[in-house]
This record gives C-alpha cells, sequence and structure tokens, in this order.
C-alpha cells in the first residue's frame, strides 16, 4: 500500500490534481453567479439551432475528453438554450425561478451523494424536519407522514394508492384490484390538472373511475353537481371513495371550496385530497391564506416547493394525516433491507416504506436552505406579490381596448387575448417566446385560446408585466389583417 492508502494499479475517478479541479470549480460557481445575476440581459428563451441539437446525437463516449472540456460544451450548448424560467420575463407554465441559495444547497447535496431511502444518517432527519414543519404549516397532527417526490404528478398518485388502500384494504397489494375496483368511483372538476386522470390510470383503477364535474363561474368545482354525481352514483351500486380538489387550478388558479368538499367527505365517509400544486403554499402569507380555507381538512396534500417555493427543481411533496395508512400502502419487508436498532442500519422507519423509490436524492437540504435562510414569512411575501403583479396585469388588460380579459385573476395567473382570431394569438405567443421579451404560454377557456400568463418567479416586476403587455399589442397590430 503507497503512502496515501491508495492502491497503485486500482482505478478511481478522483481528480489526478485536485487544485486544478478546485481552481474549475470555482470557476464554475462564478459563471453560475454571474448566470443569475445578469438574467435581465439575456433573452428569455431563444430557438434551438440545428446545428445545436446535432451535437447532441454524438456517438457513445468511449474516451475521456476531461472535465475542462465537457464543461466548455455545456457553457456553449446548454446554458444558452435552456427552459428560461430563471428569467423574470418566464411567465408561462407553473415554473419557479430558484435562487442562488438553493443552487448551492443542491451543489451540498451532489457532494454528500446521500441515498435517503433509509438507513439512520442526518439527511434523513432534514427530511423529517421538513415534514415536521409541513405538519404545522397546514395544522396537520403528529402522526401525519410526509415525503419528498420528484414532483405534485407522482404525490397525486401516491395519494390516489393510499385512497385506494383505505377503500379496499391492505390486502389488495396481494389479490390485485380486478374484482373490485369497478365499484370505486372519484370525483374531481373539469378544471383539474390532467395528472388526476394519469393517476386513476396508473393505479389501475381507470380513468373511468374519475367522475369530472363541472365548475362555477369562478371555475370551482361545483359543490351541488358534487353531491348529486355521489347520489347518483351510491344509487346505481357504486361505491364513491375520494374527492381530489384543487388549490390553484393550473389553467386560472381558482381554488375549489375546500371547507365545503372536506364536509361532504365527512358527511359521505370518503377520502379528501388536495391537488395544491402551487397554490398550497398560500399558507405561507397571511394575506392569501384565507383563499385556501378548509386545507388543513384534507386527508392528504400534494403541492410543491419547486413552484411557488422557489426551491430548484425538483423537490415535490405528499402529507399525509393517516401516516399509518401512508405506510401500509407500500412499506414491504426484504431480508437485504433488514432494520435494526443499532448501527447504519437503524433509523426505522425509513423513507421508503412511504413510497415505491428506496433509491432517493436529497431534495430536502435545498427546500431547507431555502426556508432557513429566507424564512416563511418572507417567501410568503413574495408570493403575495405575484399575486399583486397578476391584479396589476388584469388592471392593464382591461385598459387596452385591443385586448380581452378571459378570466378573473384569483391568484397569480391572468388569461387575456388580443381581440383576434385563435390563429393569430397562438402567432403572437410564438412570435413572443421568439423575441426572447417574455415568454406566456396558452390554454383554452371556454373554448377559446387564452395568452395565459403566470406569474411565479420572485424575479418578475412591473416593467416585465408592462413589456409583456405592451409586445402583445405591437405584435397583434403587426400581424393583423388590414
Amino acid at each position: 500500500m503507497n503512502k496515501d492508502n491508495r492502491d497503485s494499479n486500482g482505478i478511481t475517478l478522483d481528480p489526478e490534481n485536485w487544485s486544478e479541479l478546485r481552481a474549475l470549480g470555482h470557476r464554475m460557481l462564478d459563471d453560475m453567479f454571474d448566470y443569475i445575476e445578469h438574467v435581465r440581459e439575456r433573452p428569455v428563451w431563444r430557438p434551438i439551432p440545428q446545428a445545436v441539437r446535432d451535437h447532441f446525437r454524438a456517438v457513445l463516449p468511449h474516451q475521456p475528453i476531461g472535465v475542462e472540456d465537457a464543461y466548455q460544451e455545456f457553457s456553449r450548448f446548454v446554458v444558452p438554450y435552456a427552459t428560461g424560467n430563471v428569467h423574470p420575463g418566464f411567465m408561462g407554465w407553473v415554473h419557479g425561478g430558484g435562487t442562488a441559495v438553493g443552487m448551492l444547497a443542491e451543489m451540498l447535496a451532489g457532494g454528500l451523494n446521500a441515498n435517503l431511502g433509509g438507513r439512520d444518517h442526518m439527511p434523513i432527519e432534514v427530511e423529517r424536519q421538513i415534514v415536521a414543519w409541513a405538519r404545522e404549516m397546514f395544522g396537520f397532527p403528529e402522526g401525519a407522514s410526509g415525503l419528498f417526490v420528484t414532483g405534485t404528478s407522482t404525490a397525486n398518485l401516491l395519494a390516489v394508492l393510499i385512497a385506494r388502500t383505505a377503500a379496499l384494504g391492505r390486502a389488495t397489494r396481494q389479490t390485485g384490484i380486478a374484482a373490485e375496483s369497478a365499484r370505486l368511483r372519484a370525483y374531481t372538476s373539469t378544471s383539474a390538472h390532467i395528472c388526476i386522470s394519469q393517476a386513476l390510470e396508473i393505479s389501475g383503477l381507470g380513468t373511468d373511475a374519475l367522475r369530472k364535474l363541472p365548475t362555477d363561474a369562478r371555475y370551482r368545482m361545483d359543490v351541488a353537481a358534487l353531491r348529486k354525481a355521489i347520489a347518483e352514483d351510491r344509487a346505481a351500486g357504486l361505491e364513491p371513495f375520494l374527492v381530489i380538489g384543487t388549490a390553484g387550478t393550473v389553467d386560472t388558479g381558482a381554488v375549489d371550496n375546500l371547507a365545503a368538499l372536506s364536509e361532504i367527505c365527512r358527511q359521505e365517509k370518503m377520502r379528501f385530497h388536495i391537488d395544491g400544486a402551487f397554490g398550497a403554499l398560500a399558507v405561507w402569507s397571511p394575506e392569501l391564506a384565507p383563499l385556501v380555507r378548509g386545507i388543513e381538512l384534507a386527508d392528504s396534500i400534494a403541492f410543491d416547493f419547486h413552484k411557488w417555493g422557489q426551491v430548484p427543481y425538483d423537490a415535490g411533496f405528499l402529507l399525509v394525516r393517516d401516516g399509518e395508512l401512508h405506510r401500509d400502502t407500500f412499506a414491504s419487508p426484504a431480508a437485504y433491507l433488514r432494520r435494526e436498532t443499532r448501527g447504519l442500519a437503524a433509523g426505522s422507519p425509513w423513507p421508503s416504506e412511504y413510497g415505491p423509490d428506496l433509491s432517493r436524492g436529497f431534495r430536502a437540504l435545498k427546500t431547507w436552505f431555502t426556508m432557513k435562510t429566507y424564512g416563511t414569512d418572507r417567501l410568503g411575501a413574495v408570493i403575495a406579490r405575484t399575486c399583486a403583479l397578476a391584479r396589476y396585469l388584469e388592471q392593464r388588460v382591461r385598459a387596452e381596448p385591443m385586448l380581452e380579459l378571459l378570466a378573473p385573476a384569483q391568484l397569480n395567473i391572468v388569461c387575456f387575448r388580443y381581440r383576434a382570431d385563435d390563429t393569430l394569438n397562438a402567432k403572437i405567443v410564438a412570435d413572443l417566446h421568439e423575441s426572447g421579451i417574455a415568454a406566456p404560454s396558452t390554454t383554452s377557456i371556454n373554448g377559446r385560446m387564452a395568452i395565459r400568463a403566470a406569474l411565479v418567479n420572485h424575479r418578475t416586476q412591473i416593467c416585465d408585466v408592462d413589456a409583456l403587455v405592451d409586445t402583445v399589442i405591437r405584435f397583434g397590430a403587426a400581424s393583423a389583417p388590414r
């Protein structure tokens, strides 16, 4: 054995020269700080040239090029053509802007390379700290469980599986659901995210088990229609077992009447789950928290820290009131995963007992850093500010003769259009993207194409909203038939 305790004939992936790597690492860090600090100087998004796409059609690399050259390729071919959600002009899909603090935490997590599937180590205690904070945020009891996942789509799927276990029993994990699932019925609104239908499909219950109910004038689930649907299904011999409400719909930002939905579930002995992908974190703002009143009554809540919470992707989360039911849905003992009372194999129950993933990254660290660094009061103020910007955008739209508001701004989303046909509005949005000025998305409101501005990024200011409105009018006027 040589003096540094390494086998001279061995192979390692550690650098031969740590000083050189350290210098490059500091340069990478400075470059990313510059990227964030000077984000306004760049376009929100730019089209990817074919030559850049072709560069990533290269064959499998058998020989090394070295980290310096790899970084040069990243800087040249990846950075200029990213999604753009760091930019204050990104207003399309509900993407958070991230923070430099979160980026640093992600680097630290990568250095630790911790697997949060299980065992007894402090990274899991950090995740348990977030679970405890989530219980406090939403007024859940001590026995409630929580789990980091990729995003709310996955969290909603896990919630459906938990509800399935509650309805059919744990034995269904062994016997399957073919004989019993056809009688189950779940309910959501036509404004719910597509991942709700996907969750029913993946769970094996099938999309036929999901009734999508109409919405009221504010795009919330029609409570009377829900009561009627449940009564009809019970009369037909079916078993209503789950209502999925929404706190912040993807199209308009509408919040269902959560308290009313909870009361129906209590009376009907059904589970109540809330898709709160971004809207759930309104609880951080004293101004907005009343809009999600009733969220504390849910059996489970799915939400993302990487949206309004500004944590870098990805950091989805599921909070479940009945922690034992949660564990019964997923825990699977195995000899090679034996839990002990001492040593590294201690620390039971492990996070892997609450979801399907045994290999799990340290998502909790960037969330912990974000919450500790800024505090929920400041994060809540940022959330409230995005809603204030939405109200400002609504006012600007109402004041412009060539623009039309298609849905009221209930949280941070504004749906409007240029007074022209759908084809022209689609062209305006594509032109906006390619201009690099702003990046809204589109949706359909009552059968009409809408320009949808979702104001999520903490960097977005009034000047960015003005740029969006002014450019929509300019592009619309330039493209309108004469």
